[in-house]
């Protein structure tokens, strides 16, 4: 009897342009492109195998699921499963790490470069007739900044971190980097730095480092008061890193000049979300990691998952590859 598979919210990871044949190989697999909570129990009851991306898999209806083997995360964060809950009923979870770091590297300059170059606005202008009728060859609405000898600042270190430090070396920039513990070897033109100082002084704020306890709203208005007039803030980690609200008022009193950013604390956003009112601010919908490319890594690491559980092998330490509980 072949195994069963079940993907509860398949779209984002592949609205239809990859193919689940590397996970399908290895039992009958189901895919939803979306679950509601109520529809959980339903469509996993007889699964031994749960994907899961967003969907909640809480203790309660774990235990409901006396057939479940394996919950394989299509993530890398792993709040959406009780792993407690799992590890009594001796299911094992795994979770998928760094599939996109260069992807979300390259919206963290998107939206600096949107900010910098202000193509936006210039495109607008021509289509709606501006250059048409300038008297000159060329003409600007806003100032735009060079990234060379401008200082990026980076909350975090971790391979995204590391990613977009080495873009900005690329574009001349000065990159400084905080961590919780001090980094004493670090490439030509990076810099450690204590928190205070990294925050009061850069030209571009990038936030990288996990949403815990102590870094919650780690953004709020103290540390935006901090901030030079001129600095751009940029997210791309965890929307509750940001005092929301804050940075809507910071934005319109002038105590920083924009902010681009990828993520918000609730998501798809209340539409009283403060920042959607914001000015000088660019938001995407939490898709930075979501080109083809890293889409297509994580469906790869997700199916290699997989079969290291399914034979029993790259047992680490008595774990299976990327095994989280």
């Amino acid at each position: 009897m072949m195994m069963k598979i079940v993907v509860l919210d398949a779209y984002t990871l592949n609205p239809g342009d990859l193919s689940w044949q590397a996970i399908e190989k290895f039992g009958d697999l189901s895919c939803y492109d979306r679950s509601d909570p109520e529809q959980v129990l339903f469509r996993a009851k007889d699964a031994e195998v749960l994907f899961t991306n967003k969907t909640i898999i809480d203790k309660n209806t774990l235990t409901l699921l006396p057939k479940l083997k394996y919950i394989g995360v299509l993530a890398t964060g792993t709040n959406v499963v009780d792993l407690d809950a799992a590890t009594n009923q001796g299911i094992v979870v795994t979770n998928v790490p760094a599939y996109g770091p260069d992807a979300v590297a390259q919206m963290v300059f998107a939206h600096i470069l949107h900010h910098s170059q202000r193509i936006a606005i210039h495109h607008e202008a021509v289509v709606n007739g501006v250059w048409s009728d300038c008297e000159d060859f060329c003409f600007t609405l806003s100032p735009l900044q060079s990234l060379k000898g401008k200082t990026i600042g980076l909350m975090g270190y971790g391979a995204i971190g590391q990613r977009v430090a080495n873009i900005a070396l690329a574009f001349g920039m000065k990159v400084m980097v905080n961590t919780r513990s001090q980094l004493t070897e670090l490439p030509v033109g990076i810099e450690w730095s204590e928190l205070e100082a990294l925050i009061s002084t850069v030209d571009i704020l990038s936030l990288h480092c996990p949403l815990t306890e102590a870094s919650h709203k780690i953004i709020n208005s103290r540390t935006l008061k901090q901030m030079r007039t001129s600095a751009i803030l940029i997210n791309t980690a965890r929307g509750g890193l940001i005092d929301e609200a804050a940075l809507k008022q910071a934005l319109a009193d002038g105590e920083i000049a924009a902010a681009g950013v990828d993520v918000l604390s609730t998501e798809p956003p209340e539409k009283t979300n403060p920042l959607l009112s914001a000015k000088n601010i660019s938001i995407s919908p939490h898709n930075s990691w979501a080109t083809i490319e890293a889409r297509q890594n994580l469906l790869d690491i997700a199916s290699r998952n997989l079969e290291c559980f399914v034979s029993e092998t790259n047992k680490l330490d008595g774990k299976f590859q990327n095994q989280v509980n």
